[in-house]
């Protein structure tokens, strides 16, 4: 496997496990809003508690997928496309509520991350 492949795989899944499964009750600066954990941050997108919830299995489901890509090459394609419709959404809900810019700057980086694993040539 090439070595770039490799190295986006695992910076796009450890992140998104890493946001999802460590840090999601920690303030960070990439937070909608002025919402100090992932459930507030929905609240503040106008979305409810389920949906966080939904959003963070699906999210963790398809980090985990992508690293499994790295054994099993046909996983890379839907997984990484699986996350690039969430992170579509993560950016949307930045611009809906008006945050600055860089607030959305995560996101834009592992959606363009995720479409270069999406359309890799195998």
């Amino acid at each position: 496997m090439d070595y770039v492949l490799l190295a986006l795989k695992l910076i796009v899944s450890l992140s998104i496990l890493n946001v999802w499964l460590i840090q999601y009750n920690k303030p960070t600066r990439w937070r909608g809003g002025d919402a100090k954990t992932i459930v507030q941050e929905f609240h503040v997108y106008g979305l409810p508690t389920w949906f966080c919830y939904l959003i963070g299995i699906l999210k963790v489901g398809l980090a985990i997928l992508l690293l499994l890509s790295i054994w099993y090459i046909q996983l890379a394609q839907p997984s990484a496309l699986g996350l690039s419709v969430l992170l579509i959404g993560s950016i949307i809900m930045h611009l809906k509520i008006k945050d600055p810019l860089y607030k959305s700057l995560p996101a834009f980086v592992f959606l363009c991350l995720s479409l270069i694993i999406a359309f890799y040539p195998f």
